[in-house]
């Protein structure tokens, strides 16, 4: 028998409003619909992208297709599996996410295999991770969670914003050790979870402050950094500069020529030519080639699933949610995913600086598709319990 506690607690929470939820409701098909139709897109966007990869690791680019295929069904069947699982649960249980995150980051950092000038990959034979996608997620639902259980005093500094921020300085500090963009994005997110929250506006000040003396401590100590802060700077000012397109600006130089490549209807399937000259073209620019061989059209339809889901996570979703939690997790969630899209969309197009961060259920990897399905999963159990005013 389940207890009368258990039940208030976990299963049966009222909302705000005192309305009672309403449970049993099937989860939000838009929701589900969008994730499934970017991961076909992905599948084929991989498959145009990888060639050129595949030839440097002597095989072929179905066999790699055929692993990433593997890889979004493994994530399918993660979201299926989380959607199953109660969000209080998680959320009470993503300290000790945390924590372990924390471990795994320091250990990357001591011992992971450096690309790019950066440690972000623990690889165990076959096998490669990223601790910085488990920490996001942890973090995210654990503010959440902390923001939830101090509500009565939310706008005590001492009680509710410190406890907070030192969970979030630890862990962006720890990922920003090798992953500065990433740490900044985490940070933003918690930001906005916590103004949702109702923390104090006068504190998350403060803390946008320290997060930025930070962020100038973190670039300083880091030439690459250095460099692609200069180079997005020199491409703003003139983007025919020799220093910029031989510099570490080439990789954005051949992102713009994909996207110009493509016009409005693309050069077609399989067609591209930049995949040869970008460096991951099936991770962190492949939105570069989707332009390219489908041009502005089919970039943006991309991005219009993204925004579909930013739509349905927060003005459906979070806004109709059964309890506080739900709202905070459902924001998080939500964030979680359509922001590293808009973000590495932002890259390929010029409008930010090169980041080398994934496109969620699209870019080659296993980390990134395993723990995006994570979230979704979790917005789609929220979505199934809900307030009367659902509709």
């Amino acid at each position: 028998m389940v207890s009368d506690t258990f039940k208030k607690r976990y299963l049966f929470e009222q909302p705000a409003n005192g309305s009672a939820p309403v449970q049993g409701v099937p989860s939000d098909r838009w929701l589900l619909v969008s994730v499934i139709m970017l991961m076909m897109a992905g599948l084929v966007a991989v498959y145009s992208s990888i060639a050129f990869f595949a030839e440097t690791k002597f095989t072929t680019a179905g066999s790699l297709v055929g692993g990433h295929a593997i890889k979004i069904v493994i994530s399918l069947l993660v979201m299926i599996l989380v959607s199953k699982i109660d969000y209080h649960i998680i959320a009470r249980l993503s300290r000790y996410a945390l924590l372990l995150s924390w471990l795994f980051l320091i250990i990357v950092t001591l011992y992971g295999t450096e690309v790019f000038g950066a440690r972000r990959a623990l690889h165990l034979g076959a096998f490669s991770f990223q601790p910085s996608s488990l920490a996001t997620i942890s973090l995210l639902v654990y503010v959440a969670h902390l923001v939830t259980q101090k509500q009565e005093y939310i706008h005590s500094f001492k009680r509710a914003f410190l406890p907070i921020m030192v969970w979030i300085l630890i862990t962006c500090a720890l990922i920003g050790l090798e992953d500065f963009s990433s740490a900044a994005l985490l940070l933003a997110m918690c930001l906005v979870i916590m103004f949702v929250g109702r923390i104090s506006m006068i504190h998350m000040t403060a803390l946008v402050i320290m997060g930025l003396i930070g962020a100038g401590a973190i670039l300083s100590q880091s030439a690459e950094r250095k460099s692609r802060l200069t180079n997005y700077v020199e491409q703003v000012r003139h983007i025919e500069s020799s220093e910029f397109q031989l510099g570490s600006g080439y990789q954005a130089q051949q992102a713009h020529i994909a996207i110009a490549r493509g016009g409005f209807l693309g050069v077609g399937i399989g067609k591209s030519t930049q995949r040869d000259f970008l460096p991951a073209p099936y991770n962190d620019f492949i939105y570069a080639i989707i332009a390219e061989e489908y041009g502005l059209l089919g970039a943006g339809a991309v991005l219009l699933l993204y925004v579909v889901i930013l739509f349905r996570g927060i003005a459906v979703i979070a806004k109709r949610a059964r309890d506080t939690l739900g709202m905070l997790l459902a924001v998080g969630c939500t964030l979680g995913v359509t922001m590293y899209a808009f973000v590495n969309a932002g890259v390929a197009t010029g409008l930010l600086p090169v980041t080398g961060l994934p496109i969620p259920f699209i870019s080659y990897g296993g980390t990134s598709m395993l723990f995006s399905g994570v979230l979704i999963g979790i917005l789609l159990r929220i979505s199934k319990f809900r307030g009367e005013t659902y509709e």
